[in-house]
């Protein structure tokens, strides 16, 4: 059974964690396989938006400690540097937007994953944990980076040290993810977000995306020269062209991509 599911329809390319008897813990197989199938969504023109979430009853509870405890398995200096640290760095970069559709339990690297994502949405009986606390570890897969940014600092520190459990409700409420969802509404609203990016001016959100991750590095000054060299290079573009002509002739506009 493979690991990671995949399937692409109206340029949306789905994304499905595959060990729901392991609650979609990874090891090193579908660390390396989701590697490579983000690596296709760059490369596919087709593809306008890549949506995530898990199968089963989880959406990933982080890492399969089996394979840490193994001594023949890969180590914890390439489980971070050869499988989770990829990974975020592929998807803050891949130049689509990324949802993560979080059907149940993110727990340890499995909810760090999902918040490094553009758009992050949870059933309301999904949760969130910071489990490294537990076993003597500190929050990795972007989880120092991301958390304090998403919901302050002193909200971050108590998640990451105490490892409690984050309802979809809180999650919301603290701006860890974007929305949740009544469990019976969940997939068709979750897909509806991708469907909807996906037909949306794709190098907007490509630039966008682009510019919010060089907000954290880049000053203030430096930030509006980014900001004014990527409006004209949006501005050139068809989507933007098409955009204001459809607003002028009051009728939907029907981008393209280009």
């Amino acid at each position: 059974m493979e690991s990671i599911l995949f399937h692409i329809e109206e340029g949306v390319a789905e994304i499905t964690f595959n060990r729901p008897d392991k609650l979609n813990a990874f090891n090193r197989e579908m660390a390396l396989l989701l590697q490579s199938k983000l690596d296709e969504c760059a490369s596919l023109h087709e593809v306008h938006c890549v949506y995530i979430t898990g199968a089963g009853k989880a959406f990933s509870a982080g890492q399969d400690l089996s394979e840490i405890a193994d001594a023949n398995g890969p180590g914890m200096d390439k489980i971070l540097s050869e499988h989770y640290n990829p990974i975020i760095t592929k998807i803050r970069h891949l130049p689509k937007p990324v949802v993560a559709a979080v059907n149940g339990v993110a727990a340890g690297a499995g909810a760090n994953i999902a918040l490094c994502c553009d758009v992050a949405v949870a059933a309301e009986s999904a949760s969130f944990i910071q489990a490294f606390s537990k076993i003597g570890l500190i929050p990795d897969s972007g989880g120092t980076y991301f958390l304090p940014r998403l919901v302050g600092w002193q909200k971050a520190s108590a998640f990451a040290m105490l490892g409690e459990k984050i309802s979809a409700e809180d999650a919301e409420r603290t701006g860890m993810i974007y929305k949740y969802f009544p469990d019976n509404e969940f997939k068709q609203e979750a897909y509806q977000i991708a469907i909807t990016l996906a037909k949306l001016p794709a190098k907007a959100l490509a630039f966008t995306k682009h510019a919010f991750n060089n907000s954290f590095i880049n000053t203030f000054e430096e930030q509006l020269l980014l900001e004014d060299a990527l409006q004209q290079l949006a501005s050139q573009t068809y989507d933007y062209k098409e955009g204001v002509k459809a607003f002028l002739e009051k009728r939907n506009p029907v981008f393209n991509g280009e």
